[in-house]
Protein backbone atom coordinates (compact mmCIF):
# COMPACT_ATOMS: atom_id res chain seq x y z
CA UNK A 1 0.00 0.00 0.00
CA UNK A 2 1.71 3.51 0.58
CA UNK A 3 1.31 5.17 4.11
CA UNK A 4 -1.69 3.62 4.96
CA UNK A 5 -2.70 0.09 5.25
CA UNK A 6 -5.02 -0.96 2.40
CA UNK A 7 -7.56 -2.15 4.47
CA UNK A 8 -7.85 0.59 6.69
CA UNK A 9 -7.98 3.08 3.47
CA UNK A 10 -10.93 0.97 2.05
CA UNK A 11 -12.65 1.47 5.21
CA UNK A 12 -12.39 5.48 5.03
CA UNK A 13 -13.20 5.25 1.76
CA UNK A 14 -16.13 3.68 2.27
CA UNK A 15 -16.91 5.68 5.19
CA UNK A 16 -16.32 9.33 2.90
CA UNK A 17 -18.66 7.52 0.28
CA UNK A 18 -21.54 7.08 2.62
CA UNK A 19 -21.68 10.64 3.67
CA UNK A 20 -22.36 11.36 0.34
CA UNK A 21 -26.03 9.38 0.80
CA UNK A 22 -26.89 11.20 3.74
CA UNK A 23 -28.69 14.87 4.81
CA UNK A 24 -25.37 16.43 3.92
CA UNK A 25 -21.95 17.11 5.67
CA UNK A 26 -19.29 19.69 5.91
CA UNK A 27 -15.88 18.98 4.83
CA UNK A 28 -13.42 21.35 6.73
CA UNK A 29 -10.07 22.21 4.46
CA UNK A 30 -6.54 21.56 6.14
CA UNK A 31 -3.24 22.67 4.64
CA UNK A 32 -0.75 20.45 6.95
CA UNK A 33 -0.47 18.11 9.98
CA UNK A 34 -1.40 20.53 12.20
CA UNK A 35 -4.69 21.98 11.04
CA UNK A 36 -5.70 18.52 9.82
CA UNK A 37 -5.20 17.19 13.71
CA UNK A 38 -6.78 20.27 15.34
CA UNK A 39 -10.52 19.74 12.69
CA UNK A 40 -10.76 15.81 13.36
CA UNK A 41 -10.32 16.63 17.17
CA UNK A 42 -13.17 19.31 16.52
CA UNK A 43 -15.44 16.52 15.16
CA UNK A 44 -15.44 16.41 11.71
CA UNK A 45 -15.94 13.02 10.04
CA UNK A 46 -13.71 13.69 6.88
CA UNK A 47 -11.13 16.41 6.36
CA UNK A 48 -10.66 18.03 3.05
CA UNK A 49 -7.31 19.65 1.72
CA UNK A 50 -6.86 22.97 0.42
CA UNK A 51 -4.26 23.53 -2.37
CA UNK A 52 -4.47 26.85 -2.31
CA UNK A 53 -3.68 27.13 2.11
CA UNK A 54 -0.67 24.36 0.69
CA UNK A 55 0.59 26.68 -1.61
CA UNK A 56 0.21 30.05 1.17
CA UNK A 57 2.19 27.71 3.78
CA UNK A 58 5.24 27.34 1.00
CA UNK A 59 4.99 30.98 0.89
CA UNK A 60 4.12 30.90 -2.85
CA UNK A 61 0.47 31.82 -4.38
CA UNK A 62 -2.18 28.93 -5.89
CA UNK A 63 -2.13 28.27 -9.00
CA UNK A 64 0.58 25.75 -10.06
CA UNK A 65 3.96 26.76 -8.77
CA UNK A 66 4.22 23.78 -6.31
CA UNK A 67 4.88 20.88 -8.65
CA UNK A 68 3.09 16.72 -7.90
CA UNK A 69 6.10 15.62 -5.98
CA UNK A 70 6.08 18.67 -3.21
CA UNK A 71 2.02 18.49 -3.23
CA UNK A 72 2.07 14.77 -2.42
CA UNK A 73 4.70 15.04 0.47
CA UNK A 74 1.88 17.39 2.10
CA UNK A 75 -0.78 15.59 1.14
CA UNK A 76 1.23 12.18 3.16
CA UNK A 77 1.71 14.17 6.10
CA UNK A 78 -2.00 15.26 6.38
CA UNK A 79 -3.55 11.47 5.47
CA UNK A 80 -1.10 9.74 8.22
CA UNK A 81 -1.74 12.51 11.34
CA UNK A 82 -5.39 11.81 11.51
CA UNK A 83 -7.89 8.84 11.68
CA UNK A 84 -10.58 9.95 9.49
CA UNK A 85 -10.85 10.16 6.03
CA UNK A 86 -8.69 12.42 3.58
CA UNK A 87 -9.91 13.61 0.43
CA UNK A 88 -7.37 15.99 -1.76
CA UNK A 89 -7.24 18.79 -3.85
CA UNK A 90 -5.29 16.86 -6.43
CA UNK A 91 -6.13 20.34 -9.04
CA UNK A 92 -6.45 19.47 -12.67
CA UNK A 93 -4.45 16.34 -11.92
CA UNK A 94 -1.07 17.03 -12.88
CA UNK A 95 -0.77 16.30 -16.09
CA UNK A 96 -1.90 16.97 -19.78
CA UNK A 97 -3.22 13.42 -20.70
CA UNK A 98 -5.88 11.07 -19.15
CA UNK A 99 -3.02 8.75 -18.59
CA UNK A 100 -1.74 11.51 -16.59
CA UNK A 101 -4.48 12.00 -14.40
CA UNK A 102 -4.72 8.04 -14.49
CA UNK A 103 -1.56 8.14 -13.02
CA UNK A 104 -2.02 10.94 -10.27
CA UNK A 105 -5.23 9.32 -8.93
CA UNK A 106 -3.75 5.92 -8.93
CA UNK A 107 -1.30 7.64 -6.43
CA UNK A 108 -3.21 9.86 -4.14
CA UNK A 109 -4.73 6.20 -3.65
CA UNK A 110 -2.41 4.39 -3.11
CA UNK A 111 -1.39 6.69 -0.46
CA UNK A 112 -4.47 6.29 1.39
CA UNK A 113 -6.93 8.89 0.55
CA UNK A 114 -10.26 8.82 0.57
CA UNK A 115 -10.97 10.66 -2.63
CA UNK A 116 -10.21 13.95 -4.90
CA UNK A 117 -11.30 16.95 -6.79
CA UNK A 118 -10.08 16.68 -10.18
CA UNK A 119 -10.84 20.00 -11.88
CA UNK A 120 -11.77 20.79 -16.23
CA UNK A 121 -10.30 24.30 -16.16
CA UNK A 122 -6.48 24.77 -16.79
CA UNK A 123 -5.10 28.70 -16.68
CA UNK A 124 -8.56 29.91 -16.25
CA UNK A 125 -9.79 28.11 -19.59
CA UNK A 126 -12.18 25.31 -19.75
CA UNK A 127 -10.51 22.11 -21.40
CA UNK A 128 -13.01 20.74 -24.11
CA UNK A 129 -15.91 18.49 -22.61
CA UNK A 130 -15.13 15.34 -24.00
CA UNK A 131 -11.32 15.68 -23.33
CA UNK A 132 -12.28 16.25 -19.61
CA UNK A 133 -14.90 13.50 -19.68
CA UNK A 134 -12.15 11.31 -20.69
CA UNK A 135 -9.52 12.12 -17.59
CA UNK A 136 -12.35 11.29 -15.25
CA UNK A 137 -12.63 8.34 -16.73
CA UNK A 138 -8.64 7.66 -16.35
CA UNK A 139 -9.21 8.33 -12.87
CA UNK A 140 -11.62 6.16 -12.65
CA UNK A 141 -9.99 3.40 -14.15
CA UNK A 142 -6.97 3.27 -11.87
CA UNK A 143 -9.04 3.80 -8.42
CA UNK A 144 -12.40 1.44 -9.49
CA UNK A 145 -15.88 2.86 -7.78
CA UNK A 146 -15.96 2.47 -3.85
CA UNK A 147 -12.13 2.79 -3.41
CA UNK A 148 -11.97 6.34 -4.40
CA UNK A 149 -14.40 9.23 -4.25
CA UNK A 150 -13.81 10.71 -7.42
CA UNK A 151 -15.13 14.68 -7.32
CA UNK A 152 -15.32 15.94 -10.54
CA UNK A 153 -15.01 19.53 -10.34
CA UNK A 154 -16.71 22.03 -13.25
CA UNK A 155 -15.47 25.48 -13.40
CA UNK A 156 -17.98 26.21 -16.08
CA UNK A 157 -18.91 29.40 -13.73
CA UNK A 158 -15.46 30.19 -12.87
CA UNK A 159 -13.41 30.48 -15.81
CA UNK A 160 -13.30 32.66 -18.55
CA UNK A 161 -16.08 30.39 -20.48
CA UNK A 162 -18.51 32.68 -22.28
CA UNK A 163 -21.98 30.90 -22.84
CA UNK A 164 -24.66 29.69 -20.33
CA UNK A 165 -23.00 28.63 -16.98
CA UNK A 166 -26.25 26.64 -16.10
CA UNK A 167 -26.43 24.45 -18.93
CA UNK A 168 -22.78 23.71 -19.48
CA UNK A 169 -22.25 23.17 -16.10
CA UNK A 170 -25.26 20.38 -16.20
CA UNK A 171 -24.32 19.15 -19.63
CA UNK A 172 -20.99 18.59 -18.39
CA UNK A 173 -21.62 16.76 -14.71
CA UNK A 174 -24.07 14.60 -17.14
CA UNK A 175 -20.88 13.36 -18.52
CA UNK A 176 -18.64 12.87 -15.44
CA UNK A 177 -20.97 11.09 -14.08
CA UNK A 178 -20.90 8.76 -16.80
CA UNK A 179 -17.25 8.53 -16.86
CA UNK A 180 -17.40 7.95 -13.45
CA UNK A 181 -17.61 10.76 -11.21
CA UNK A 182 -19.26 10.24 -7.92
CA UNK A 183 -20.39 13.75 -7.08
CA UNK A 184 -20.15 16.61 -8.85
CA UNK A 185 -18.21 20.35 -7.59
CA UNK A 186 -19.54 23.46 -8.98
CA UNK A 187 -17.76 26.54 -7.45
CA UNK A 188 -17.99 30.21 -8.64
CA UNK A 189 -22.56 29.85 -8.18
CA UNK A 190 -23.69 33.18 -5.91
CA UNK A 191 -27.07 32.86 -6.19
CA UNK A 192 -29.37 30.41 -4.03
CA UNK A 193 -31.99 29.90 -7.29
CA UNK A 194 -29.10 28.97 -9.16
CA UNK A 195 -27.81 26.35 -6.74
CA UNK A 196 -30.75 24.95 -6.04
CA UNK A 197 -31.43 24.38 -9.49
CA UNK A 198 -27.98 22.69 -10.31
CA UNK A 199 -29.03 20.36 -7.03
CA UNK A 200 -32.13 19.50 -8.80
CA UNK A 201 -31.02 18.84 -12.26
CA UNK A 202 -27.74 16.89 -11.08
CA UNK A 203 -28.07 13.32 -10.89
CA UNK A 204 -25.34 12.96 -7.99
CA UNK A 205 -24.61 14.70 -4.71
CA UNK A 206 -23.88 18.46 -5.63
CA UNK A 207 -20.42 19.95 -3.50
CA UNK A 208 -20.94 23.53 -3.03
CA UNK A 209 -17.42 25.42 -1.64
CA UNK A 210 -18.88 28.63 1.16
CA UNK A 211 -16.64 31.35 1.65
CA UNK A 212 -15.18 31.60 -1.94
CA UNK A 213 -17.76 34.18 -3.14
CA UNK A 214 -20.10 37.01 -1.99
CA UNK A 215 -22.97 36.82 -0.89
CA UNK A 216 -21.59 34.36 1.50
CA UNK A 217 -23.87 31.34 1.91
CA UNK A 218 -22.94 29.74 5.06
CA UNK A 219 -23.59 25.67 4.99
CA UNK A 220 -27.25 25.04 7.01
CA UNK A 221 -28.41 27.62 4.23
CA UNK A 222 -26.83 25.57 1.05
CA UNK A 223 -27.79 21.80 2.72
CA UNK A 224 -31.31 23.36 2.67
CA UNK A 225 -31.11 24.33 -1.29
CA UNK A 226 -30.05 20.68 -1.72
CA UNK A 227 -26.47 20.61 -1.87
CA UNK A 228 -24.75 17.71 0.03
CA UNK A 229 -21.43 18.59 0.19
CA UNK A 230 -20.51 22.01 1.71
CA UNK A 231 -16.66 22.49 1.79
CA UNK A 232 -14.39 26.24 2.37
CA UNK A 233 -11.18 25.62 0.03
CA UNK A 234 -9.05 28.16 1.37
CA UNK A 235 -11.42 29.80 3.76
CA UNK A 236 -9.43 28.56 7.42
CA UNK A 237 -6.36 28.79 6.15
CA UNK A 238 -7.03 32.42 4.98
CA UNK A 239 -8.49 33.04 8.48
CA UNK A 240 -5.41 32.19 10.23
CA UNK A 241 -2.93 33.91 8.07
CA UNK A 242 -4.90 36.50 9.05
CA UNK A 243 -4.73 36.22 12.18
CA UNK A 244 -0.83 35.36 11.94
CA UNK A 245 -0.77 39.20 10.29
CA UNK A 246 -2.65 40.86 12.68
CA UNK A 247 -0.98 39.65 15.54
CA UNK A 248 2.14 40.76 13.44
CA UNK A 249 0.82 43.99 13.06
CA UNK A 250 0.60 44.52 16.66
CA UNK A 251 3.43 43.05 17.91
CA UNK A 252 5.54 45.49 15.06
CA UNK A 253 3.59 48.42 16.01
CA UNK A 254 2.57 48.75 19.34
CA UNK A 255 4.52 45.94 21.01
CA UNK A 256 1.50 44.61 23.03
CA UNK A 257 0.66 41.39 23.07
CA UNK A 258 -3.50 41.50 22.76
CA UNK A 259 -3.62 38.73 20.03
CA UNK A 260 -3.23 36.28 22.57
CA UNK A 261 -6.63 36.63 24.21
CA UNK A 262 -8.26 33.67 23.79
CA UNK A 263 -5.88 31.61 22.28
CA UNK A 264 -4.71 27.88 23.28
CA UNK A 265 -1.80 27.35 25.50
CA UNK A 266 0.97 26.28 25.20
CA UNK A 267 0.20 23.34 27.09
CA UNK A 268 -3.20 22.95 25.49
CA UNK A 269 -1.83 22.33 21.87
CA UNK A 270 1.23 20.08 23.30
CA UNK A 271 -1.66 17.81 24.61
CA UNK A 272 -3.65 18.25 20.84
CA UNK A 273 -0.75 16.87 19.29
CA UNK A 274 0.29 13.80 21.80
CA UNK A 275 3.38 16.28 23.26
Amino acid sequence: MGVTDENIALARAAAFLELHHGAGFVLPNAWDAGSARILEQVGFAAIATTSAGIAWSRGVPDGGPIGPDTMFEHLASIVTSVQVPVTADLEAGYGVTPADVGFTVARAAEMGLAGGNLEDAVGGDLLDAGAAAERIAAARAAAPKGTFVINARTDAYFSSFDGDPFAEAVSRASRYLEAGADCIFVPGVRDPETISRLASEIPAPLNMVAGLTTPVIDAPTLHGLGVVRVSVGGSIARAALSAVEAAGRELFETGTLGFLDGAATYDDLQRRFGG
